[in-house]
């Protein structure tokens, strides 16, 4: 399919694929699904656990999935990559449902980002930035972190775990010194930086990577 063509597709397949999904064949695009649906589930067994805090590599591959599949389809990648990576590699914890959630939300923001009509020499760059800080925001303080706080901690977290955190802070476990807990003390910033390096390598070693011809800007 031509650059215009792409870029003339319906509003309902532009939903679904990627603009890079969208140059390919049919059958193309079924082996990037695949090739991604299986990378999402692989990254669910490298990971770090304790209590509502995780360790991994799923914000990088979450929003690469939306950066290569589409919005739809990677939101779709990355849920069923959570769902059957929590089946296989559960460790004894609870699944949290939210998790799977906010990883499809990143797809999805990824996604819709990479068909911002922006052009020009810095245009990716921009997009890898405006798509790391969405996410950040979105998923990982606004879904991931507020249900952590107000469905994880009283349904999974030990009490007398949370009793001791809220007289540290003065008596009461509140949402912003949750906040401070989880993204200070408990290194889930560095978590969220580490991914966000990791996908802006990962963007541009596959683009510079001639024999796979992904043309990010097209």
């Amino acid at each position: 399919m031509s650059s215009s063509a792409v870029h003339a597709a319906p509003v309902w397949k532009r939903a679904l694929f990627s603009e890079l999904m969208l140059s390919k064949s049919p059958a193309a695009r079924l082996a990037y699904i695949g090739v991604v649906t299986a990378l999402c589930i692989a990254v669910n067994f490298v990971e770090i656990k304790f209590a509502t805090t995780q360790f991994s590599f799923t914000i990088m591959m979450s929003a690469l999935a939306g950066i290569l599949i589409g919005p739809l389809f990677g939101f779709c990648a990355t849920w069923l990559g959570d769902g059957i990576g929590y089946l296989c590699n559960s460790a004894g914890y609870p699944y949290y449902w939210w998790v799977a959630l906010s990883c499809g939300c990143m797809a999805l923001i990824a996604g819709l980002v990479m068909q911002l009509p922006m052009r020009g020499k810095h245009a990716l760059a921009a997009k890898l930035a405006l798509i790391c800080a969405l996410t950040f925001l979105v998923c990982s303080v606004g879904i991931n972190s507020v249900c952590n706080y107000y469905i994880g901690l009283r349904l999974y977290m030990p009490s007398d775990v949370t009793a001791a955190a809220a007289e540290y802070f003065g008596g009461r476990l509140t949402f912003g010194t949750y906040l401070v807990i989880r993204y200070i003390f408990l290194l889930q910033i560095l978590n969220s930086l580490v991914n966000d390096v990791l996908l802006v390598i990962a963007v541009y070693a596959l683009r510079a990577a001639k024999p796979l011809k992904l043309d990010f800007d097209t």
